[in-house]
């Protein structure tokens, strides 16, 4: 019979949670990952030959794995109860209500996870936030966990997801990098190493970086600023070479060619859209003022 090493609870089966789950489920046959959800009609996608979205290669590695050490189920809080690490993936939108409204990320759903794990107990956890916060929202997690007084200790880590659609698999199975931060306390190091040793099955040592719990959170907001800042600039001198006579194709590969730039988002368009950088950028900005 089946005997995890270790048992995962992710919260969240939405674009981040499911591959995310299904790649460490496939590349780690010894862990138990079983990705919880309130939506029922999102569960039971996950669990059918229609899943509810599409990856290249997500559909071959659900099937390989659905079953044997990765479930999909609605049961939250008996799940939560069994975890060793929890992985917080749940949305992030823009606020539209209050302070920061139109700029602040909404944090009700973190919040919303970090009461029910405090509710659920079930011993000593590793709580993982996967979700893209602002910085410090790792504090609001553990003030929660902690207001609980279930004499359970909680360890909080930032592991922010580098996905982009259309690569989800292929960015999951070959990072450019994984972000690990926690706290730099003899507890906290030790969480970190646990979530760390979970990528090391697949991802070699060079590739994963850990820092501190704010680093980590700050870095996923960073990034997404930068890469849009790419695009806006490529379309600024897009604007210029049509005044000029340049080309813009011409333009971007010389600087591209320059290893301190590179080539990627170097390509002149309509502008960047998805559902992470206008969101991200606003949220950042909005933290800066």
């Amino acid at each position: 019979k089946y005997k995890a090493e270790m048992k995962i609870c992710c919260i969240g089966a939405g674009y981040v949670g499911g591959p995310t789950m299904a790649v460490i489920a496939q590349k780690c046959p010894e862990i138990k990952v079983t990705v919880v959800d309130l939506n029922e009609d999102r569960i039971l996608s996950w669990n059918s030959d229609s899943l509810p979205i599409y990856e290249p290669g997500l559909n071959e590695i659900v099937l390989q794995c659905r079953g044997e050490n990765l479930f999909f189920n609605t049961q939250v809080q008996d799940e939560i109860r069994d975890a060793d690490i929890i992985f917080i993936s749940v949305n992030t939108p823009t606020k539209d209500y209050g302070g920061g409204a139109g700029k602040a990320a909404d944090l009700r759903f973190i919040e919303s996870c970090a009461r029910t794990i405090a509710e659920a107990g079930g011993g000593d956890k590793i709580v993982v936030e996967k979700s893209t916060v602002p910085v410090r929202t790792a504090q609001m997690v553990k003030e929660i966990l902690d207001s609980a007084n279930n004499g359970n200790s909680y360890q909080i880590i930032s592991n922010p997801e580098f996905l982009a659609e259309g690569t989800a698999i292929k960015d999951l199975q070959n990072p450019d990098r994984v972000l690990i931060g926690g706290e730099k306390t003899q507890e906290g190091k030790k969480a970190i190493d646990k979530v760390g040793e979970i990528y090391a099955k697949w991802v070699s040592p060079e590739k994963i970086i850990k820092t501190n719990l704010w680093s980590s959170e700050l870095s996923k907001l960073t990034a997404n600023a930068f890469l849009a800042q790419r695009i806006s600039s490529i379309n600024s001198i897009s604007a210029l070479c049509e005044e000029t006579g340049a080309d813009i194709e011409e333009v971007s590969k010389a600087i591209g060619t320059d290893s301190r730039i590179g080539p990627k988002f170097l390509q002149s368009s309509v502008g960047f859209g998805g559902s992470c950088f206008q969101k991200d950028i606003l949220n950042l900005s909005y933290l800066c003022g």
